[in-house]
């Protein structure tokens, strides 16, 4: 099949050849020509005639049908032409939508994110659509509902036309009164005990109709949520508030264009102490938008906070909130995904996928808490969705929120340097008192014996003390399992994964041994495979060790623990969430997903069991990370009418990061950073991409990563710093070697544009495979 040139990428290759079949010289005819993203990762776009038939069918942001080689693959149409250099073209087969499915924003932004991130751009477009949707594995769904005739439902009486009922009869028609008068035909089975037959029975006889219809599976329609009103706001929400909407309230003329410049006034961002309100002025800042007619996305940053900011929004606005995370059944997505799309939602709510979503007349976008790494995708295209939503925004001439009580330092710089516009919200609704926070030394005066140094004497009281008097307590340990490895004693034998540079970790049920990086398990050794001696020892003490020592030391509190091992069930966020809520669970345990964003009144003491997991990497983050993650667990304590407290646990006291979250004393610690980050040349002061080599054997890693380095540094200019070539922090996952090269510049484009050409021009060796992180956020 013969191609067009690739307009993505100038380095991408693919031979143009000629195809049986094609048509010949389609300039010289009338003839209209679609540039067609075919749905493999090759990063090109392709020239396909448009039949005359399809003249009026085939439209840019459709889906199509194409031959390609020898084969048949569906393509995203992202362009339409009357000119192609190819002597020869194959025709498009078959259209698959009625309507466009992708908007013109939301090819831009694939085209943005495809560029920006140096991702291909079919992987940009999967991430635009989600795979439900991509390939309709959630098509819409069909059921049979039954509705009473409109005379039965007035008089309440079928017998008055001289319809004559059996007793099943009659008991199905009280039940579909009792339901408004319709209900779906398996529903009435199952509420009434009787067949289909009855229904059918009742059709013959006019009482009742039974038609098709389709059913919008909705994740958000079971729920009994009360209806809210606007709440009256402080002097420093109602200043915040008025600043968001001066930004939806600015002319949309620098829509489309997407410049700095078009950016500067429409992004604020919200720097409000935990429990100071921000999620009000949000639902009062969509509001102003509804108005006017346009639509909001709301950004959360891990699902297990959907639940309750999904609740908050329905309360608030009704059926007009679709939820889109990927928790959700492939049907769930597909269906809220295209109502948005219909224009029957008009506010999204989720994570960070959600960006995307296809919202009309875009009028605001939140991100909240948008310090989270949680943000940044893991996978191709690894964009990070609070930059995509400031693209977004400059494009569809939008306003965004970020909002935070400990903001990443790259919106911090924007804000004070002008680039975004600052509101701050200093104090708790309400009245209500920050925590107090102290901070226990655990080098001296912690517990030894059964509970192997995990908790102070001062935490344990402080827990036995709410627990008498019926308050809540929630403790935060970043690392699940049991134990973070396995030692022995004798011989200093440490368990390590065979396929990663890491040690496994115990996890108590089941007596497993499991590599947190690739997921291998194998059962824990009765003793020490090196000297056969029986007494291992574990140490570092994960989220079920600390549930497991609670249980013991408070035999009649209900405890429950909240991490990515017990989470594994579509509803398990919400149903541990809930228990905890209503007060059934009297201590929660558990990793970041506990930290933010969570609102519980009746909580009165926070504990962080070791703040120092996470403090001492090979990170220069390190710091900042640890900092946010204190401050945010903090915030969950004293949300209510009781004063809160929050007890810190560290083997490094004085650290700053430690000693800022006391308060917590964010610009003073953002200052510190900040000149740490100048210093350095580190980001918010540069763009950092990370390039990661990996493969089977280390010597071709470390070959091919020292030959990317050298090309990089001759095409690079004298403003983009390169480190050597160096094994990543974690050098070896799955079985593959991990070799990094870090490069810094003041611009992304000073960077990707000549590791662009080193890349095409260089030839990787069988099974190597090289890794571009933009804006990398994950440096192990």
């Amino acid at each position: 099949m013969t191609v067009s040139a690739c307009s993505a990428h100038p380095v991408s290759r693919w031979p143009l050849t000629s195809a049986p079949g094609s048509v010949e010289n389609p300039g010289a005819m009338d003839s209209r020509i679609a540039k067609v993203v075919v749905d493999i990762a090759l990063d090109r776009e392709f020239d396909y005639l448009i039949p005359r038939i399809l003249f009026n069918t085939v439209k840019v942001g459709c889906r199509v049908l194409v031959p390609f080689g020898g084969s048949r693959r569906r393509g995203y149409v992202v362009g339409i032409t009357d000119q192609t250099s190819q002597p020869r073209l194959k025709e498009i087969l078959a259209v698959l939508d009625s309507s466009p499915i992708l908007t013109p924003i939301s090819l831009a932004l694939a085209k943005w994110v495809s560029s920006y991130y140096c991702a291909t751009i079919e992987h940009a477009l999967r991430a635009v659509l989600p795979a439900a949707v991509r390939a309709e594995k959630g098509r819409f769904k069909s059921r049979m509902v039954v509705r009473l005739s409109p005379s039965v439902m007035q008089d309440g009486r079928a017998a008055s036309a001289g319809v004559r009922l059996t007793a099943r009869q009659e008991s199905l028609i009280a039940i579909l009164r009792e339901k408004g008068g319709s209900a779906s035909l398996a529903e009435l089975s199952a509420a009434s005990g009787a067949s289909a037959a009855v229904a059918r029975s009742l059709e013959k006889k006019g009482v009742v109709t039974i038609e098709g219809a389709v059913e919008s599976r909705n994740p958000v329609a079971v729920r009994q949520i009360v209806r809210t009103d606007p709440l009256a706001l402080t002097e420093e929400q109602a200043a915040a508030l008025e600043i968001i909407k001066q930004s939806m309230d600015m002319d949309r003329e620098g829509e489309g264009k997407g410049t700095v410049a078009d950016r500067r006034g429409r992004v604020t961002l919200l720097f409000g102490v935990t429990g100071s309100g921000k999620t009000e002025v949000y639902l009062q800042a969509i509001e102003h938008g509804l108005k006017r007619g346009r639509g909001a996305i709301v950004l959360v940053p891990e699902i297990a906070l959907t639940p309750q900011t999904v609740e908050r929004f329905v309360s608030r606005f009704g059926n007009r909130v679709a939820v889109l995370h990927s928790h959700l059944s492939e049907g769930e997505r597909y269906d809220e995904w295209h109502r948005v799309r219909r224009g029957d939602a008009d506010i999204v709510v989720g994570a960070r996928s959600a960006v995307f979503a296809p919202v009309r007349n875009l009028g605001l976008i939140v991100v909240d808490e948008e310090h989270e790494p949680s943000y940044k995708q893991e996978e191709p295209p690894r964009y990070h969705a609070r930059d995509v939503a400031v693209m977004r925004g400059a494009m569809e001439g939008c306003a965004v929120v970020l909002g935070s009580a400990t903001p990443s330092l790259e919106s911090w710089k924007n804000a004070l340097t002008g680039k975004y516009r600052l509101a701050k919200l200093s104090k708790r609704v309400d009245g209500r008192q920050m925590p107090r926070v102290a901070v226990v030394d655990m080098r001296i005066g912690s517990l030894r014996g059964d509970r192997g140094g995990v908790f102070s004497k001062d935490l344990l009281e402080a827990v036995r003390s709410r627990l008498e008097r019926a308050e809540q307590v929630i403790l935060f340990l970043n690392r699940r399992g049991y134990a973070s490895s396995l030692i022995c004693s004798r011989c200093g034998h440490v368990e390590k994964c065979e396929k990663c540079s890491v040690t496994y970790t115990y996890h108590i049920h089941g007596g497993m041994l499991i590599c947190h990086m690739c997921g291998t398990a194998k059962k824990a050794p009765v003793c020490c495979p090196a000297c056969r001696d029986p007494d291992f020892k574990y140490r570092g003490a994960g989220t079920q060790r600390v549930e497991e020592i609670l249980g013991k030391c408070f035999p009649a509190a209900r405890i429950q623990r909240l991490d990515s091992d017990v989470t594994g069930r579509k509803d398990s966020y919400e149903r541990i969430l809930g228990e905890f809520r209503c007060g059934r669970t009297h201590i929660l345990v558990g990793t970041q997903m506990i930290a933010k964003g969570l609102h519980f009144p009746n909580v009165t003491l926070v504990g962080v069991v070791c703040a120092d997991v996470g403090l001492h990497m090979p990170d220069f983050r390190a710091g900042e990370r640890t900092f946010q993650l204190l401050a945010q667990v903090a915030g969950r304590a004293g949300r209510g009418d009781v004063p809160g407290e929050v007890m810190i646990q560290t083997f490094t006291p004085h650290h700053e990061a430690v000693q800022a979250a006391r308060g917590p004393e964010y610009e003073r610690f953002a200052d510190q950073e900040l000149e740490f980050r100048k210093e350095l040349f580190y980001p918010p002061f540069a763009h950092l991409v990370c390039v990661t080599v990996h493969g089977p054997r280390e010597d071709a890693v470390r070959d091919f990563a020292a030959k990317v380095r050298a090309r990089v540094a001759e095409r690079a200019a004298g403003c983009v710093r390169i480190s050597e070539s160096a094994p990543a922090p974690i050098s070896k996952v799955k079985g593959r070697f991990r070799y990094q090269i870090m490069l810094r510049a003041r611009r992304t484009a000073e960077i990707t544009e000549p590791l662009r050409q080193a890349l095409g021009e260089l030839r990787k060796p069988k099974g190597i495979a090289c890794v571009v992180d933009v804006d990398a956020i994950d440096l192990m």
